[in-house]
């Protein structure tokens, strides 16, 4: 069972998220927020595993919420949601940790698989927002990262290709006869090795390190 917590000022919609998420029996809505504020302090009575988080809301907007609660609970998920197909919204989302960027105009089926993508390990991008996205992330990546060469093994190496192709951890898992914590594991080292803080970084770092 997958605990969500809904974080959007307008009741009408999060009435409309709960409706849909519910459909499927393994996503249960624990709580509702009405902003950042809120948020946090939901998160020390309820469990969650992942956050539907809106951008634009009084008293804390969205990527601010976003730092302070993967600072204090980084094992947590958080999709961005939001009517704003604005670019720089998205790269400040995803710089604080979130792990997928959605707009409000998407698809119930949509929403449904983005939770199961993110708590599988990966990352949900709307495809209008990743258009806009990608070319960004990348100039950003190349300035972040050093250009010297990384000794990773063969097998880290394989992660790290296998991560920019876009797989979550347990595909990653599965293809190479391992077991999912044994995948964490490595994607630990690779991460500490590179110097980077993340596995959307470590996407963009196999794309622009042209790692095959």
């Amino acid at each position: 069972m997958y605990h969500v917590m809904l974080v959007e000022d307008q009741e009408i919609v999060r009435q409309g998220l709960r409706m849909i998420l519910e459909q499927d029996e393994q996503i249960r809505v624990s709580c509702e927020a009405t902003n950042g504020m809120e948020a946090i302090e939901k998160m020390t009575a309820h469990r969650v595993d992942v956050i539907f988080m809106d951008i634009r809301m009084p008293d804390m907007n969205g990527i601010e919420a976003t730092r302070k609660i993967k600072k204090q609970w980084p094992d947590v998920q958080i999709l961005m949601l939001t009517t704003f197909n604005d670019d720089e919204y998205a790269l400040d989302a995803l710089n604080e940790g979130a792990s997928g960027f959605l707009l409000k105009t998407s698809d119930g089926k949509k929403l449904i698989e983005a939770v199961y993508s993110v708590m599988k390990g990966g990352l949900v991008l709307h495809d209008e927002v990743t258009a806009k996205v990608m070319p960004r992330l990348l100039e950003q990546s190349n300035k972040a990262v050093a250009t010297t060469d990384v000794d990773l093994t063969e097998r880290e190496r394989t992660i790290t290709k296998l991560i920019g192709q876009g797989k979550t951890n347990k595909e990653i898992a599965s293809e190479l006869f391992l077991s999912v914590g044994t995948v964490k594991n490595h994607i630990s080292a690779i991460l500490q090795k590179v110097g980077l803080r993340d596995r959307t970084q470590l996407a963009i770092y196999a794309l622009t390190h042209d790692i095959s």
